[in-house]
């Protein structure tokens, strides 16, 4: 499994946990540093001095065994540039940038001896981020929990696209949540993998355990990608999901979804468990996941690295 993207990181393994809001604080973060991927902390949900608290933990977590970890900042967030003063100011080695251009940030942030990946949903974006300079790219599919691309591309059509559209180093994500998965997605050009799903229902996510549960007996169809209108966004069914999906039957205009929405919704649904009223996000992959227990990463990890060791084998 080693290869440009561990060298890259400093990591054992092409291992990187999704930087999901709720989910991915310092406990999920070092938790998955510490078992030899990249664990990111997720930082759209969170204020300034809420990001540097967790960076200070994650730290304190990790240094025992030298483990780097980095941030995810969503860019479309109006605090975006606070958040990344304080990456800054803290020295995180890796930061994972999303929903925006990666020009904007790529620059100051290798100023300051900092790496960057961006995460994109199509071959032309993939592209963009080698002008813009990047160190890795993710191309995220279709099947990922959160907020998707508007091309509603899957990780099988996507990867191959994206590999031939740049030469930087190639993460694949959505819908992985298997060592057979990451796998297929180095036969088809990745060189790393980002799992979000699969780390957001272990026992160091900080999710709530009702949304833990819920997304574990989760079936095949029971997630859709609603809310175009707005940012694509893959939904729990659910009361919240009835009542977008109502609305955007009848034509609802961007303003009335976001009346819907309100504040804090997502809070509501991963965070405080309100699995009717909250706003739900994960991918497709929950449905594979279906009865597990909710495991610590630990354990998680081991599980990836047999299977793709065993798959690997299994092709001769």
């Amino acid at each position: 499994m080693k290869g440009r993207i561990t060298k890259l990181f400093g990591i054992e393994y092409p291992i990187i946990a999704g930087g999901m809001v709720w989910c991915s604080g310092w406990k999920l973060a070092s938790a998955v540093s510490n078992a030899g991927g990249l664990g990111l902390i997720g930082a759209g949900s969170m204020t300034a001095e809420v990001l540097r608290e967790h960076i200070v933990q994650c730290r304190e977590a990790t240094e025992e065994e030298g483990k780097p970890f980095g941030v995810n900042v969503p860019l479309m967030k109006p605090n975006s540039a606070e958040l990344m003063q304080v990456i800054a100011e803290e020295h995180v080695p890796v930061v994972f940038t999303s929903a925006g251009s990666p020009k904007k940030w790529t620059g100051w942030l290798h100023e300051r001896g900092i790496k960057v990946a961006h995460v994109v949903s199509s071959s032309t974006f993939a592209r963009k981020c080698e002008e813009a300079g990047v160190d890795a790219v993710v191309a995220e599919g279709f099947e990922a929990g959160g907020h998707n691309g508007k091309e509603e591309t899957t990780t099988m059509c996507l990867i191959p696209a994206a590999r031939k559209a740049t030469s930087l180093p190639l993460i694949a994500a959505g819908g992985i949540a298997s060592g057979e998965a990451i796998l297929a997605a180095q036969v088809l050009g990745a060189e790393g993998v980002q799992i979000g799903t699969l780390f957001a229902l272990t026992q160091e996510s900080g999710a709530h355990e009702a949304f833990k549960r819920r997304c574990l007996d989760l079936n095949e169809g029971d997630t859709k990608l609603l809310l175009r209108k707005l940012s694509p966004t893959r939904l729990v069914k659910g009361a919240f999901y009835d009542a977008i999906e109502e609305a955007e039957n009848r034509g609802a205009s961007p303003e009335e979804l976001l009346d819907i929405i309100g504040i804090g919704r997502t809070k509501v649904g991963i965070f405080d468990g309100d699995i009717e009223n909250g706003e739900l996000e994960i991918g497709q992959a929950a449905s594979l996941l279906k009865g597990n227990d909710i495991e610590p990463v630990s354990i998680v990890m081991q599980r990836l690295v047999l299977e793709y060791e065993q798959a690997l084998a299994g092709l001769g």
